[in-house]
């Protein structure tokens, strides 16, 4: 699992945002684009692609796209052990 795999995931649920325009530092929230129909998707992809519980609050709780990263990222390693 790495930052830019992560990234790439994330911004294939966009539309119309172009992709290069999302990074680690990105404030998704403030994204025209952001939606809880999109957080939800967040969610699924979390679930789908690296098999571990996503909430609502830990959406809530970010400001980056990095800092999804690093909750997914911790808990794929608390999963490996």
């Amino acid at each position: 699992m790495n930052l830019e795999q992560f990234i790439e995931n994330f911004a294939g649920l966009f539309d119309e945002t172009p992709p290069d325009a999302i990074n680690a530092g990105t404030h998704f929230k403030e994204l025209e684009e952001w939606s809880s129909l999109v957080a939800l998707s967040v969610i699924a992809m979390v679930d789908e692609e690296y098999d571990i519980e996503f909430r609502g609050d830990d959406i809530r709780d970010s400001q980056t796209v990095e800092d999804l990263f690093n909750i997914v990222a911790v808990r794929v390693e608390e999963e490996e052990f």
